[in-house]
């Protein structure tokens, strides 16, 4: 019987920026589920590049704060905003005020929520939330965000998706159909709009080292781990570098893709 590998201790974060200060000067990003886990790791990293970035939250106010603070720490410009992605009217308040201020160049829709369960047992209510938060939630701000970024003939559109949505996770229909569904709008909406200077991708982190994560018991945290060849979860910065890369107007011809980050979780 083949015992599994032990897992592999992540690499330091480099010192070093990912990219240089000022490659995202002058732009202004929105990063929805900003103030936690991968989303503050977007957060952080897009304004380490020079944008000014707007993290939002619908819960959570101590991470809010840390992120607030995190944010100062790295220079001027940027906020923290609460908005609930999953209701028309927060996020069409919080874009009417982001549009007044100027552009919105960079949108990465990242907010979720989870309400597991088997399907022939799921409420009626977890997967309305699910759906109105994972899908609805990016189809309101990206709509929110697009005549903006047409009007100034320039987008990055990054929507954070999910190996269930890719190839389903049982007990989680409805947030497999939820990420299923982004990656479909993610590449019919790469489309619509390639010939306006705005790009549409994904984003896909296999197992991240979060809060998730580490509450794990033991031997399920180990069964996770001994399915990726890389023998290790991901450092959320990892993820962000991702998101950052497709950000940059040097990826002007990428659109439409799907970045797994995952360790090689896939290939197997």
């Amino acid at each position: 019987m083949t015992r599994p590998r032990p897992e592999r201790s992540a690499p330091p974060s480099p010192n070093a920026p990912f990219v240089a200060p000022d490659a995202l000067s002058g732009r202004r990003a929105v990063v929805t589920g900003g103030t936690r886990g991968i989303g503050r790791a977007i957060a952080l990293a897009l304004a380490r590049a020079g944008a000014r970035v707007t993290a939002t939250y619908a819960h959570a106010e101590t991470d809010a704060a840390a992120t607030r603070a995190a944010l100062i720490e790295i220079g001027d410009g940027h906020q923290v905003r609460h908005s609930d992605t999953g209701d028309p009217h927060s996020v069409g308040a919080l874009f009417t005020e982001l549009r007044a201020r100027g552009n919105i160049d960079i949108l990465v829709n990242n907010a979720a929520v989870t309400r597991d369960g088997l399907l022939m047992m799921l409420s009626d209510t977890a997967w309305s939330d699910v759906l109105a938060t994972d899908l609805g939630g990016p189809f309101l701000c990206t709509r929110a965000a697009l005549r903006a970024m047409i009007a100034h003939g320039f987008g990055r559109i990054v929507n954070v998706i999910s190996p269930a949505g890719l190839m389903g996770k049982a007990g989680a229909s409805n947030y497999a159909a939820a990420k299923g569904g982004l990656l479909a709008m993610t590449k019919s909406l790469a489309a619509e709009v390639a010939c306006l200077g705005i790009t549409v991708n994904a984003v896909c982190p296999g197992v991240v080292e979060t809060d998730l994560l580490s509450g794990m018991v033991p031997s399920a945290r180990a069964a996770m781990i001994a399915r990726i060849p890389a023998g290790r979860p991901a450092r959320p910065d990892e993820i962000a570098h991702a998101v950052v890369f497709l950000a940059l107007p040097h990826a002007g011809y990428i659109t439409g893709a799907v970045l797994t980050v995952d360790g090689g979780l896939l290939t197997g």
